[in-house]
């Protein structure tokens, strides 16, 4: 079978509008909401795993990459998706978990990573040698460094399939995605007040030194198996703002990328987007759009819409008060967000409830929270929601309940929450 993502470039070359979402979770209420919606739509689906969350190690989810392909695998599978709609990919993987290591050790573990996740049988990898490590010297690493560590990488994630392919001879070949400029992994930490688009040149650097680099490494054909370059386009999103995507500011950009017919771009952190700006991302060539916690702020969003209305319906003593167990959880380990939230003590626990950054997102799987939502859930599967507080706490999905096109459970109301930031990408990638 053969990739997908070749696929698309294919079309885009022939002149056909073509793009992709990609989603960056490892959540397993968005993961069942983001293939269910697949299944429903028939389309192929992307699923990425960042090297935080999945790891040789177990990241902080717990999985190593075999796990997380299974995990997911096995999902799709039961629901029908066959194995040719299932993009199963790697974000960030690279020295990312291991920058106060020296390169010797960073570059070996990194290795390591990338080999297991091809091995597992991920089929799209970004190679993300965008970041300095221990012993690197002072100032931005060069390009030459990030396309030498590359193909590195390159050649252990090959070395993955190879032996993937003994067992499994009719495996999809991955693809790989390269790039140095890439947004912090979820999003800005400080406020900024502008955003400095790539420019043409960098990105021509960016590809013209890896094929070089690709060729005098022996891995001239390896070239070949790159179809992205992750690029700044000027959107990114921080506690409270928002960069919404200019078109004429990277026009340039953009233009430049024509004279790469075998490559798009991939923007990160496209999460609040508009869809319109989303759709002309894709139109532009940023044909994969990488979005993350966009989709567990709407679930976590959800929940508290949900919270509020327990406290309507529900005793207090019966309640399961959601809202107050995250903080609690977050509060007792706040490694995850202590340093990207600032200010007042009221201040941090509003972004810690409200931030676009979502770092709520490291605490919504901890148990504690888990058995609350299903407490929440039951709670309000006896009390039965009236359809007056759904149009109060839930508006947007009132109008679906009044038409019968979506039953009032707790759960139900939550994964329709979801599917809204999903309907967005696929007005942005869909047909013209």
């Amino acid at each position: 079978m053969e990739n997908y993502l070749k696929t698309m470039i294919e079309k885009r070359r022939n002149g056909s509008k073509a793009g992709i979402p990609s989603y960056c979770t490892s959540n397993e209420t968005v993961i069942d909401t983001i293939l269910a919606r697949a299944a429903k739509t028939g389309q192929p689906v992307l699923l990425e795993a960042t090297a935080n969350q999945v790891n040789q190690f177990g990241g902080y989810t717990g999985m190593k990459p075999e796990d997380y392909y299974r995990f997911v695998s096995d999902k799709a599978k039961a629901l029908g998706i066959g194995e040719d709609k299932l993009i199963l990919a790697g974000d960030h993987l690279g020295p990312l978990t291991w920058q106060d290591l020296p390169e010797d050790e960073a570059m070996k573990n990194a290795e390591e990573l990338v080999y297991l996740f091809a091995k597992a049988g991920f089929t799209k990898i970004h190679l993300d040698t965008s970041m300095k490590v221990a012993d690197d010297p002072e100032g931005l690493l060069s390009t030459e460094t990030i396309a030498r560590r590359g193909s590195r990488l390159y050649k252990a994630a090959m070395k993955g399939y190879g032996e993937l392919l003994e067992s499994k001879p009719d495996a999809i070949r991955p693809v790989f995605v390269i790039g140095s400029e890439v947004p912090i992994p979820g999003g800005a930490k400080e406020s900024e007040d502008s955003l400095e688009v790539t420019k043409p040149e960098a990105l021509q650097d960016t590809i013209k030194t890896y094929e070089r680099v690709f060729k005098e490494e022996g891995i001239g054909d390896g070239i070949k198996d790159v179809i992205a370059v992750v690029v700044q386009p000027g959107v990114e999103f921080g506690d409270d703002q928002i960069f919404l995507y200019d078109h004429e500011a990277a026009t340039q950009l953009c233009e430049k990328l024509k004279e790469y017919p075998d490559f798009v771009l991939e923007g990160h952190s496209t999460d609040y987007q508009s869809r319109e700006c989303l759709r002309s991302m894709a139109e532009d060539g940023i044909c994969i759009l990488k979005v993350g916690p966009a989709l567990t702020y709407a679930y976590r969003e959800a929940l508290f819409a949900l919270s509020m209305i327990e406290r309507e319906l529900v005793d207090e003593g019966k309640q399961a008060k959601v809202i107050e167990v995250l903080d609690e959880v977050m509060l007792e380990s706040p490694d995850n967000w202590k340093k990207h939230y600032h200010g007042t003590d009221r201040e941090q626990k509003n972004a810690r409830k409200y931030s676009l950054s979502d770092r709520a997102r490291y605490y919504i799987g901890d148990p504690r929270i888990e058995e609350a939502v299903k407490k929440l859930y039951s709670n309000l599967r006896e009390s039965r929601i009236p359809m007056n507080m759904i149009h109060q706490y839930m508006p947007l999905q009132f109008d679906a309940v009044r038409g019968g096109r979506l039953k009032p459970d707790p759960q139900m109301l939550v994964m329709d929450a979801i599917e809204k930031v999903l309907e967005e990408y696929e007005y942005a990638t869909g047909p013209a």
